[in-house]
């Protein structure tokens, strides 16, 4: 009996009171990485792309783990930029597989600053594969977040990475971007589709400002 109370209860509740859960908890460990990654002392690369960044996917827990045959998985959130400044986010995953020598687990987070309109549309399409369309460059800056802008000359997305565990650095080539629909659903309250969210600035959840606010805290 007191389930179905409880279950009644919750029905009661706004949207954005009942999305406290997985979807929320991403959306502030989104907020953790960027705060963390753009505030560090060697963060200069990355601000300086921030400022001319279209749009942002952030993936603050990938986890990559494997003997022999490995796999690597997690969740992101896609923002963008326009006049009123960053929009909601689109839930996102990210995933790879592979075949190999390998052993070990990682722990990474990675920011993908989207420098173009071309890269964004890539991005929003519901599955994109990094490697796989030759018009769209990805770069990868180190194993950290330093490295030389000049790496990043004419890509249209830019890969920022901070790795902990016993793989070597981190590839991303291959890797899968897939977008959510169902954790947009249970967000939002509603069937966005994320260009929606993202471009057109459908949905709202008072949980996603201090994603926004940390955002344009570091890009100005």
């Amino acid at each position: 009996m007191i389930r179905y109370v409880l279950a009644a209860l919750l029905a009661l509740l706004p949207v954005a009171a009942r999305a406290q859960t997985e979807e929320q908890a991403l959306v502030d460990r989104s907020t953790l990485t960027v705060q963390e990654m753009f505030s560090a002392e060697n963060a200069g690369d990355a601000l300086s792309l921030l400022r001319q960044a279209k749009g942002a996917l952030i993936c603050p827990r990938v986890f990559k783990a494997g003997f022999i045959l490995g796999g690597s998985g997690g969740g992101c959130v896609l923002v963008s930029r326009g006049p009123g400044g960053w929009s909601n986010p689109a839930f996102y995953t990210i995933g790879s597989g592979s075949v190999g020598l390998q052993a070990g687990v990682q722990d990474s987070e990675i920011v993908f600053l989207i420098l173009t309109q071309k890269g964004l549309h890539a991005i929003l399409d519901s599955q994109f594969k990094i490697g796989a369309d030759a018009s769209i460059a990805v770069a990868t800056i180190g194993a950290g977040i330093e490295g030389s802008t000049t790496a990043a000359l004419r890509a249209d997305i830019v890969a920022f990475a901070r790795s902990r565990g016993l793989f070597a650095g981190i590839s991303l080539q291959g890797s899968i971007i897939s977008s959510d629909s169902g954790w947009d659903r249970i967000y939002y309250g509603a069937p966005l589709a994320a260009q929606q969210i993202v471009l057109q600035g459908a949905g709202n959840n008072p949980g996603a400002q201090p994603l926004r606010e940390m955002l344009l805290k570091f890009s100005g």
